[in-house]
Order: structure tokens, then C-alpha cells, then sequence
């Protein structure tokens, strides 16, 4: 009997532990997914819109404080520099910005009717994009595609540039894959370009890309790496087509993965190009820091 007993708790002892080790696990992972994004700071709100892509949950949160018409967004859930960035510019002046979240990935990635698929979020936004874009097999099926481009519209529709004015995108990228001279004369994305203008003294990767040449002036005044979208550009779905073919002004601010202090100078850089051409309505004093460390205006 007393061993019976004492293998019933050891086997008890046991199934217990197996539970707390487990939702320790769990939590755990939890919390490394929850940490790729920025914590949110004291008065800072948030609300959400929420896609499903068949397999595939897509939370759109968008982040606010002190609404002044700036607002950000960003399509890429394992782009977190130019999170960060967009949250330390909301911090000091005030803002809004939308962060696409469905796993710390790159691409959307998911299966229908048992059939696997995957698309760049950034290819969403047009019809020839998402039909030239979508990896899929060849036998899939074409309620795919709706799905997909339902959900650009509600990433569209969240952000709302009819009321805000124009785009303003995050981007990251990594060391040497990617950067300002792929628009050169001769390298893969040169026909996407119009005009490039570049400063040698800043790390190629860090750009800014527009769809107008009146933001294309600006910032070449402001003597930072830009690039002008071509009209006779590829539609490839980007947000950036999508833009241009709905004549809606768009910056993206384009920066290596960890160049933080650069992200937010490029980004006030983006912020004052809109509002010297009238893009950004409202204004907002910076936010300042009182002696005691707290949040001020002036």
C-alpha cells in the first residue's frame, strides 16, 4: 500500500513538473516573440486590425501618442531597427505608427487546401504584382490571389492615406545585399529608377526612396542618399507602384538592420520633406525632457 501510494505521487510529482516546465516553455516563447517589438512607453495607445490569410493571422497595431498627423508603417515583421527608429521619433515629437505582426519573418508563408504558398508583403498591393509574385504550385488555386489582395487593401485601408496624405514606410536591410547603387546604370533594379542622387559620405545601405520628383529635390537638397522612383517602373505590387499608379505621395526610409541613429535622422529628414511641401497637416511641438525626466512640451 505505501508503495503504492508512493508511486502515485511520484507519478503525480512528475505529470506536474512536465506542466510547469512546459507553460515555462511556453511563456518563455512567447515572450522572445513579443520582444522583437519595442516596448511601449507611458501614455503611448494602441488598437489593432486583424487579417487571416487561410493558414496565416496578420495583427496590424498601431501605435499612438500624440497624433500630429506623422504617421509610419511598416509591412516587414523582422524589420525592428526602423520600428525602434519610428518609436523614438514618436516618443520626442508625437506620432502614429502601424507594425505588421505575424511571426518575425520576412515573407507571408502559409498553405490552402493543403497546397503551400508565400509572398513578400510588399507585393500585395496590385493585381500583376500578386499574380507575378506569389510562389505557388502550378496546379494552386486562384482564390489565393483574392486572398492576398484583400489583405493589401485592409493594410491600405488601416493606414489610410486618403486622410493622412501620403505613404511613409520602414524599411530594413542587411550589410551589402542591398543598397543604394543596385539603382546604378548596369545593376539589377536600375530601370526602377529615374534619378539617383548620392552622398559618398553615407553608408550605402541607408537611403531614402520617393515616387515624386518634388520629395526627389528636397532631399537631395538635404544632401542624403535618394532615389526616384521611375513611372515606367515594373509593377510588382510594392506599395511603392501602388503609390504612384493612385498619385499618393511616398517616402520609405531605407536603412541597414541596427542603424538606429541614422534611421531617426533620416526619418525627421522624410518628416520635414512632407511638411515643407504641405504633405503633413498638423503639427506638434517636440516632446522634452523636464529635470526631473519627465515628458514635456514646449
Amino acid at each position: 500500500m505505501i508503495l503504492y501510494q508512493t508511486k502515485y505521487y511520484s507519478t503525480l510529482y512528475i505529470s506536474d513538473m512536465f506542466k510547469i516546465v512546459l507553460s515555462l516553455i511556453l511563456i518563455s516563447a512567447s515572450l522572445l516573440v513579443k520582444a522583437q517589438h519595442p516596448p511601449v512607453f507611458d501614455a503611448m495607445t494602441s488598437d489593432s486590425s486583424f487579417i487571416k490569410v487561410s493558414d496565416l493571422d496578420i495583427s496590424l497595431v498601431k501605435y499612438s501618442y500624440k497624433p500630429n498627423g506623422v504617421k509610419f508603417l511598416v509591412v516587414h515583421d523582422n524589420e525592428d531597427t526602423g520600428v525602434k527608429a519610428g518609436f523614438d521619433y514618436i516618443r520626442w515629437y508625437g506620432g502614429e505608427l502601424i507594425d505588421s505582426q505575424y511571426g518575425g519573418v520576412r515573407d507571408y508563408t502559409f498553405t490552402y487546401m493543403d497546397d503551400p504558398y508565400r509572398i513578400d508583403p510588399n507585393a500585395i498591393y496590385t493585381e500583376t504584382g500578386v499574380k507575378t509574385r506569389l510562389k505557388k504550385d502550378a496546379y494552386s488555386s486562384n482564390e489565393v490571389e483574392k486572398l492576398i489582395l484583400n489583405a493589401g487593401k485592409q493594410i491600405v485601408d488601416f493606414y489610410n492615406p486618403k486622410a493622412t496624405g501620403y505613404f511613409l514606410t520602414l524599411h530594413n536591410n542587411a550589410d551589402g545585399g542591398f543598397g543604394i547603387s543596385s539603382y546604378l546604370p548596369g545593376y539589377d533594379l536600375s530601370s526602377t529608377a529615374d534619378s539617383v542622387f548620392i552622398n559618398f559620405e553615407m553608408d550605402g545601405d541607408d537611403l531614402l526612396y520617393v515616387t515624386e520628383p518634388r520629395l526627389f529635390t528636397s532631399l537631395k537638397k538635404a544632401n542624403v542618399n535618394v532615389i526616384l522612383q521611375s513611372k515606367f517602373a515594373e509593377n510588382d505590387g510594392s506599395l511603392s507602384v501602388y503609390a504612384m499608379i493612385n498619385h499618393i505621395p511616398y517616402i520609405n526610409v531605407e536603412v541597414q538592420h541596427g542603424h538606429l541613429e541614422e534611421n531617426l535622422r533620416l526619418i525627421e529628414i522624410a518628416v520635414a520633406t512632407l511638411k515643407e511641401h504641405g504633405l503633413i497637416k498638423k503639427d506638434y511641438l517636440p516632446v522634452q525632457k523636464d529635470t526631473l525626466g519627465k515628458a514635456t512640451t514646449q
